[in-house]
């Protein structure tokens, strides 16, 4: 199977959102599991939001990027789901939140082979209206000689906790932590007050949300939606697909709240 994927040595993608923040993405990793990465620059530290899948190392794509990469560097996953903390064990400076501290360190082991995944769970993906699982959860190896099999989940030990009304300062940027569970039960997100922009991990994205699986509360959810609706968004960055303004985040929020309250 990996002798008849093409080599894709530029693993990752970035896209400059503006002079402070660059979007990074994962193209050849199914579309369920292409997680966002959020890079923020700061003055004082810069902040890396989720790590991606860990296929190849991200820590030498994240770093030329930035200004000065001996500037301190903060990892904040979001949640600890495959597609999220990948990269984790790259960074010195890994925060989540205390909920998923254990699940951080020791993340249960995964496979790039899809063929493990159960009925149920290819069910939930395409219930949800992803398309369907390939064999492999990626389309490409970053190397000639890569191995799908040698692909392990390594995690790491957290170095510090955030939780809700935390804030992340970067010196000339703060964000205010948001815990936001129900796609996962420690998931957080952040809302820069001053610009209104809104990291709201798998809480909220312009695609199929995932909200009917193991750890998911649905009225935690509903719960975090309301939330998110009320607060002065002007953009949303989620953990998946392309940002979105207010509006859409609003027609999001009511089309899912109609469907679980039929």
């Amino acid at each position: 199977m990996t002798a008849d994927l093409p080599v894709d040595a530029a693993w990752y993608r970035a896209q400059q959102i503006d002079p402070r923040l660059w979007l990074i993405t994962e193209p050849r990793v199914h579309p369920i599991f292409s997680a966002n990465m959020h890079l923020v620059l700061g003055r004082d530290a810069d902040l890396l939001i989720d790590s991606g899948m860990g296929i190849a190392p991200l820590r030498p794509f994240v770093d030329p990027l930035r200004p000065d990469p001996a500037r301190p560097l903060i990892c904040l996953s979001t949640h600890t789901h495959v597609d999220h903390i990948g990269a984790v064990h790259e960074f010195d400076t890994r925060l989540v939140h205390p909920i998923e501290a254990d699940e951080l360190a020791a993340p249960a082991p995964y496979s790039l082979r899809t063929d493990g995944i159960s009925d149920a769970f290819r069910n939930l993906f395409l219930e949800a209206g992803y398309e369907p699982l390939w064999p492999l959860l990626i389309n490409a190896v970053p190397a000639p000689d890569y191995d799908v099999d040698s692909y392990v989940l390594r995690g790491a030990p957290p170095t510090g906790m955030v939780t809700e009304g935390d804030m992340i300062d970067l010196g000339d940027w703060q964000a205010e932590v948001l815990h936001l569970p129900g796609h996962s039960p420690g998931q957080v997100g952040l809302f820069h007050h001053d610009s209104g922009a809104l990291f709201g991990a798998d809480a909220i994205y312009d695609g199929p949300l995932i909200y009917d699986g193991p750890g998911m509360s649905l009225p935690d959810y509903a719960r975090t939606l309301r939330r998110l609706r009320d607060l002065p968004v002007t953009v949303v960055h989620g953990g998946h697909d392309p940002c979105f303004g207010k509006q859409r985040l609003d027609e999001i929020v009511e089309r899912y709240l109609a469907r679980w309250q039929a």
